[in-house]
């Protein structure tokens, strides 16, 4: 059994990278897995201010925030799941800012499993590889990170039209998988 983290970026609860992370845990879970979702959104989660006191004086974050709480489980987690919507051919704000506060840990988080889940109004998957590549920055940082699959919701702009996709297979699959 693993301990499956996925974090939804989404701004819309039920988007459609959001309903693509359920997809996913259902598959997880499934497979006897634990699964947690945190709906980001739903999160009070400030921006990194670069004041230095994690990274030069070695001491915890001084922003009192739901954070802290979600460190300790990207720590804990053996497999993680990121996904987020495209905009502008890049992830979201929510997922950037989450990936900046990991500032103060992220050198605690070895050798996770990472899935990516992104989704787009977009058809083209090549263009959605910028997406991907920012979410590589983040995990080339860790100490032996191992990338396991990702998830594209491509074509998709109102919500729930991922449905329809073979995205929403894929995402089961990928958490049979785990």
């Amino acid at each position: 059994m693993k301990k499956v983290l996925l974090l939804s970026a989404s701004p819309r609860k039920g988007g459609n990278s959001d309903i693509l992370c359920d997809e996913f845990m259902r598959g997880a879970v499934e497979a006897g897995n634990k699964a947690e979702k945190i709906f980001l959104r739903e999160k009070n989660i400030n921006y990194c201010t670069g004041c230095g006191t994690c990274s030069f004086l070695g001491k915890p974050c001084p922003q009192k925030d739901d954070m802290a709480k979600i460190l300790d489980k990207l720590i804990e987690a053996d497999v993680i799941v990121m996904a987020t919507p495209v905009y502008f051919y890049t992830m979201d704000a929510q997922m950037k800012t989450l990936i900046d506060r990991c500032c103060s840990r992220y050198t605690e988080m070895k050798e996770k499993e990472f899935y990516f889940i992104v989704t787009a109004a977009v058809d083209s998957i090549a263009q959605m590889e910028r997406t991907v590549e920012g979410l590589r920055g983040f995990t080339v940082c860790l100490d032996s990170p191992r990338e396991r699959g990702v998830i594209y919701g491509a074509g998709v702009w109102q919500a729930g039209e991922v449905k329809d996709k073979p995205a929403m297979q894929e995402a089961y699959d990928a958490g049979r998988n785990v």
